[in-house]
């Protein structure tokens, strides 16, 4: 089981990133998609979550109408596309693959990470 983050890098406030999650090993359609960051010195929070078909879709308050998730199911990839970014956006994010059976989490995979830095 792989998920492969890329996409981060530094970016100037008010920039955009797009974030991708190849996956692999797994049954990616059957799993809910979730980004998550880790500020320094924050514990990891979760950003946004995308059902399996993509018909539900969450944001933290603090991104929403700035971040989009989305996913292509036939090239097992999650993407989060960040625009107006601000300082306090600033952190490592993780890809996470969640599958739930009710309620119970029965399978939950996590990337590695990458770093997006908002700075000028």
């Amino acid at each position: 089981v792989q998920l492969v983050e890329s996409g981060g890098g530094l970016v100037q406030p008010g920039g955009s990133l797009r974030l991708s999650c190849a996956a692999s090993g797994f049954t990616f359609r059957t799993y809910d998609m979730k980004w998550y960051r880790q500020a320094p010195g924050k514990e990891r929070s979760s950003v946004a979550v995308i059902s399996t078909t993509g018909a539900n879709i969450n944001y933290a308050d603090s991104v929403k109408g700035r971040f989009t998730i989305s996913r292509d199911n036939a090239k097992n990839t999650v993407y989060l596309q960040m625009s107006n970014l601000k300082p306090e956006d600033t952190g490592v994010y993780y890809c996470n693959a969640i599958r739930k059976n009710l309620g119970i989490v029965v399978n939950e995979y996590w990337g590695q990470g990458t770093q997006v830095t908002v700075s000028s």
